[in-house]
């Protein structure tokens, strides 16, 4: 049956009714992607989510939690990410409104949506088949979708080979609509997903094939009608150069890049006082790095809580180049069975099992001093190994005339001659660039926590 065709020079959208009064369904194109574009993008978001760590696997609907409520600011919304594959995912709603921007695989995607109530499903069964709609995206295309809580909704792609969407979907008000205690309580522990979110549509009321293919349509496209013989060959082009994109060709990375400021350190010999002072009274090996702050630069009056900012910044700001080489010094050590770590060694141990002793409850350490005034806090780490013994101290010193110390020192005692060797080869990058850099970018992190890469955190909380 020929269709009727109308021409945008706008953004191409329809406007569906919503359930009984409520919000409507609005779908509209954004953009046309490169050829093959769209399953290329699907395919690079769809592996990063699944390395997101709030990823869940199900309803045949992958997704993450990219950000959760802030109640206590008076913000409700959530943010997600949500992948469909060329199955689709099964019929159902969601007690809120939801908006989400996608983009189309290189088949292109049909939404399918459907505002029967329940009491219409009570009353009629065929109310779900009758209030049906249709809208078919073409593909290798950015689009959004807004539409009312209740809305029944699937998506699908346009072929079996290429996968549906991957959208950014959010969720302006959690808390909205009509959902079970539970689903609620969940919601208001800021702990929800969206599998948690979803009401699966019952069997009895899924449509047949043919009541499916009979729902009336809509279709959406940009640059070329979608009866039009030009049209159709841009489809077929798209669709068999869209697998070639999904090819890779470089591993998937991603950076997050802090500049970091040029805190003013300098490399000492250790205290003479406190606990690094007793620790391995046979040493053969010794630094201390201390990094100063002016007044100003610091908001903190308690050393202690400074301290426990600055341990912190050790786990959630690491050096990039520092974890490169604890990853080869891992891997040449691996045949000697000895032990390894993500995090450079003066500070590994705060990533022991062991939580006989914790500094401000959360940190594990061998022992730790707070003088009266709270102006001087110190922990005191460490570890043995079969080829050497180390014990590093974190220290943060407030001083009479305003200005903050930090340091960071080590003690050595080395077991063997194998353990002398690794001290020689290793002394010069410890003292020089790790020691430093590491407590740099830990100061970083405790002045400005706000900036912490999440995806550093979940690496690193996984060793604990």
């Amino acid at each position: 049956m020929p269709g009727s065709t109308r021409d945008r020079r706008s953004f191409p959208g329809v406007q569906l009714p919503g359930q009984e009064g409520g919000s409507p369904t609005e779908v509209t194109l954004i953009a046309q992607l490169g050829i093959g574009a769209g399953d290329a993008l699907v395919t690079d978001a769809s592996q990063r989510q699944r390395h997101h760590p709030a990823f869940i696997d199900a309803l045949d609907e992958p997704s993450a939690r990219l950000g959760g409520m802030h109640l206590q600011q008076g913000d409700a919304s959530s943010l997600y990410s949500f992948t469909v594959g060329a199955g689709g995912h099964p019929f159902h709603r969601h007690a809120g409104p939801r908006t989400f921007t996608a983009i189309a695989g290189s088949a292109g995607a049909e939404l399918r949506f459907a505002t029967a109530s329940d009491a219409q499903l009570a009353r009629d069964p065929a109310a779900f088949a009758r209030t049906l709609r249709r809208i078919r995206i073409p593909p290798d295309c950015l689009f959004t979708v807004r539409f009312g809580g209740g809305t029944w909704h699937q998506f699908a792609s346009n072929h079996r080979t290429h996968p549906a969407l991957f959208a950014l979907s959010c969720h302006s008000n959690e808390l909205a609509g009509a959902m079970d205690e539970h689903a609620r309580a969940q919601v208001q522990r800021n702990a929800a997903d969206i599998p948690s979110l979803t009401e699966v549509l019952p069997d009895t009321h899924w449509p047949s094939a043919t009541a499916l293919s009979a729902a009336p349509l809509l279709q959406l496209s940009l640059q070329a009608a979608p009866p039009s013989l030009r049209a159709r060959l841009c489809a077929r082009t798209r669709a068999l150069l869209g697998p070639l994109r999904r090819i890779p060709l470089r591993p998937l990375r991603g950076f997050v890049e802090r500049a970091t400021p040029a805190y003013p350190v300098q490399s000492q010999a250790p205290h003479s006082d406190g606990l690094l002072a007793t620790a391995l009274p046979h040493s053969h090996y010794q630094d201390q790095t201390t990094l100063c702050l002016d007044s100003a630069q610091v908001a903190h009056h308690s050393a202690s809580v400074l301290l426990a900012d600055v341990l912190e910044g050790f786990l959630r700001n690491p050096p990039t180049g520092v974890g490169h080489l604890m990853a080869l010094r891992n891997r040449l050590v691996a045949p000697l069975r000895l032990r390894t770590s993500p995090l450079g060694c003066p500070v590994s141990s705060l990533l022991s099992t062991d939580r006989s002793r914790l500094f401000a409850g959360r940190y594990p350490v061998l022992d730790a001093h707070i003088d009266d005034g709270d102006t001087c806090a110190e922990v005191l780490l460490g570890a043995d190994d079969r080829h050497l013994r180390f014990r590093s101290s974190v220290r943060v010193q407030r001083c009479a005339d305003g200005h903050v110390e930090i340091s960071l020192g080590s003690r050595v005692q080395t077991r063997n001659a194998f353990g002398r060797l690794y001290m020689a080869l290793i002394d010069a990058a410890h003292r020089h660039y790790v020691a430093p850099a590491l407590l740099r970018r830990a100061v970083e992190h405790a002045l400005a926590p706000e900036l912490a890469d999440l995806d550093d955190w979940a690496e690193y909380s996984a060793y604990r």
